[in-house]
C-alpha cells in the first residue's frame, strides 16, 4: 500500500513511540501524523494515566495531535476471555493486538494507520502484520528496523519517561513479578 499523506499511529507508550515518530517515513514532507493512544489492556486507570503523561509530552515535543481512546478494560477482558493463563507472547497477546488495532482502525476510518507495537523486540511484527491484514488501510511499518527500539529507549531516558517493566495487563504484570522473584 503506498504511503498516505495522513496516518493515525497507534501508540502504546512513549518509550515505544519515541523510536517511531521521528522516522523518515513519518516526517516525510506533506505527511500528517496523529497519535492514537489506545491502551484498554492496561491493568488499571492509574497505569493508563501514568503511560499517557509521557505520551502527551511526546505529542507536544513533535507537534503531533493526540487522540486518547477512552479506557475500557472490561471490553478488553471480554476480548481475551479464556486466555488469561496464556504465557506472554502467546494467544492472549495476539487477541490484544487485534483489540487495539480494531479500535485504531475504527478511529482511522479511511485514513491509513500503523502501530508502535512493531518497535518492541518482544512483539512479532509478522504476527501484527498478519492480524492487521484484515484492514486495507493498515500501513506495514516495522519500527524495529534501524534501531527503533534503541532510539526509543534513549529518548525515554533523556526525557525521564516512566518506563514500565511489563506489557500492561494484569496477566503480564503477574508473569513479570514471578520472573523478578525467581531472580
Amino acid at each position: 500500500m503506498p504511503e498516505s499523506p495522513a496516518l493515525l499511529l497507534h501508540i502504546c507508550c512513549a518509550p515505544c513511540g519515541g523510536g517511531c515518530v521521528n522516522r523518515p517515513e513519518m516526517i516525510a514532507p506533506g505527511r500528517e501524523v496523529a497519535l492514537f493512544y489506545s491502551n484498554s489492556n492496561l491493568d488499571s486507570q492509574e497505569e493508563f494515566d501514568k503511560r499517557l503523561a509521557p505520551v502527551k509530552f511526546l505529542a507536544e515535543y513533535y507537534h503531533l495531535p493526540l487522540i486518547v481512546d477512552p479506557y475500557d478494560h472490561q471490553a478488553w477482558l471480554a476480548a481475551v476471555k479464556g486466555l488469561e493463563n496464556e504465557p506472554e507472547c502467546g494467544r492472549r497477546c495476539l487477541k490484544c493486538f487485534k483489540f487495539n488495532l480494531a479500535r485504531t482502525a475504527a478511529a482511522a476510518g479511511n485514513m491509513a494507520f500503523a502501530t508502535t507495537l512493531t518497535v518492541s523486540p518482544r512483539k512479532s511484527s509478522r504476527a501484527i502484520f498478519e492480524i492487521a491484514g484484515q484492514w486495507e488501510n493498515f500501513e506495514k511499518l516495522d519500527f524495529k528496523k534501524k534501531d527503533g527500539y534503541l532510539t526509543g529507549c534513549r529518548f525515554a531516558r533523556k526525557h525521564g519517561f516512566y518506563r514500565q517493566n511489563y506489557c500492561g495487563c494484569e496477566f503480564s504484570r503477574r508473569e513479570a513479578e514471578l520472573k523478578h522473584k525467581e531472580k
